[in-house]
C-alpha cells in the first residue's frame, strides 16, 4: 500500500507540475522559461518553412530544415499531449475522459494539432504526389497561431470575433451580396464595350474586390457613362460596408474592456472554482 501511494503521489506530483509547466504564467522561472523557449521556436519554425521556398538556400540547407523540424515537431508534440494529459488540473476539465475531450475541442489546442499533423501526414505519406507534401508544408505557418496562447490581447480578439460572430457574418454577407450585384451591373454596363476586361460576371469580381475595398489598382476601369456612375455609387457604398466589420470588433473590444474587471471564474494557480 505504501508503495502504490507513493506511484500515485508521484503521478499527481508530475501532472500538476507538467499542466504548471505548459500553462502561460505559471510554473515559475523554469515555467517562464519554457513559455519563452515555445514562443521562439514557433517563429523560428515559421521562418523555416518561408526559407524553405527559397531554392538556393533550401539546396543547401535541406538536411538542416529536415531535421529542424523533426525537432519542433517533436518539440509541439510534447506540449500537446502534455497539455491533454495534464488538463484534469483545471478546474473546467475535472474528468479524466469528458474533461480531456471537451478540452482538446478548444480553439487553440485545436491550432496545437493543426500544426504538428503536417509532419506525420507527411511520414505515412510516402509515395503520394510531391505537391500534396509542399501543400502540407505550409500548413505549419498555423504555429504561428499558436502565439495566441501567450498573448492576452490576442485571446481577447478571438473572444471578439466569437461575441460578435452573427454580426460579422451579417457584414461580410452585405459585402458579398454588393459584391456581386455591383460586378453584375457593370458587367452588363461594360461588356459591349469591353469585351476582354469584362468578358464575365466571375471575371467582373476583380474590378469589384478592387473598387470595393478603394484598392484601385486601375487595370480595369469603365469607359461608359453609365459604366462610371455605377462604379461611383459602388464605390461610395462598398466604403461604408466594408469598413461595417471593423467597427463591429470595435465595439466588441470595448465591450470587452469594460467586462475584464480582473476577476477569474477559476483560481489561476489552482484550478479551483471560486465563489462570486
Amino acid at each position: 500500500m505504501g508503495v502504490e501511494a507513493s506511484v500515485r503521489d508521484t503521478y499527481y506530483w508530475t501532472r500538476r507540475h507538467v499542466y504548471e509547466l505548459f500553462t502561460p504564467n505559471l510554473g515559475g522561472f523554469i515555467g517562464k522559461c519554457t513559455d519563452w523557449g515555445i514562443i521562439v521556436l514557433i517563429f523560428l519554425s515559421v521562418v523555416a518553412v518561408i526559407l524553405e521556398t527559397v531554392d538556393p538556400i533550401a539546396t543547401k540547407a535541406g538536411p538542416f530544415f529536415a531535421w529542424f523540424e523533426v525537432f519542433t515537431a517533436a518539440i509541439f508534440t510534447i506540449e500537446y499531449v502534455g497539455r491533454v494529459w495534464s488538463t484534469v488540473e483545471d478546474g473546467a476539465y475535472q474528468s479524466p475522459v469528458f474533461g480531456r475531450l471537451r478540452f482538446v475541442k478548444q480553439p487553440l489546442v485545436i491550432i496545437d494539432l493543426v500544426a504538428i499533423l503536417p509532419f506525420y501526414l507527411g511520414l505515412i505519406s510516402i509515395g503520394v504526389d510531391l505537391r500534396f507534401l509542399r501543400a502540407l508544408r505550409l500548413v505549419r505557418l498555423f504555429r504561428l497561431l499558436k502565439l495566441a496562447r501567450y498573448s492576452e490581447s490576442l485571446q481577447a480578439f478571438v473572444t471578439v470575433v466569437v461575441d460578435k460572430k452573427e454580426q460579422l457574418v451579417l457584414a461580410f454577407g452585405a459585402n458579398i451580396m454588393l459584391l456581386v450585384l455591383g460586378s453584375s451591373v457593370m458587367y452588363y454596363i461594360e461588356h459591349p464595350k469591353q469585351p476582354e476586361a469584362f468578358s464575365s460576371i466571375p471575371a467582373a469580381f476583380w474590378w469589384g474586390i478592387a473598387t470595393q475595398t478603394t484598392v484601385g489598382y486601375g487595370d480595369i476601369t469603365p469607359v461608359t457613362p453609365m459604366g462610371r456612375f455605377v462604379g461611383g455609387v459602388f464605390a461610395l457604398v462598398g466604403i461604408g460596408l466594408f469598413a461595417l466589420p471593423a467597427a463591429i470588433l470595435a465595439s466588441g473590444f470595448m465591450n470587452v474592456v469594460d467586462d475584464d474587471d480582473g476577476t477569474y471564474d477559476y483560481c489561476p494557480h489552482c484550478g479551483e472554482e471560486l465563489d462570486e
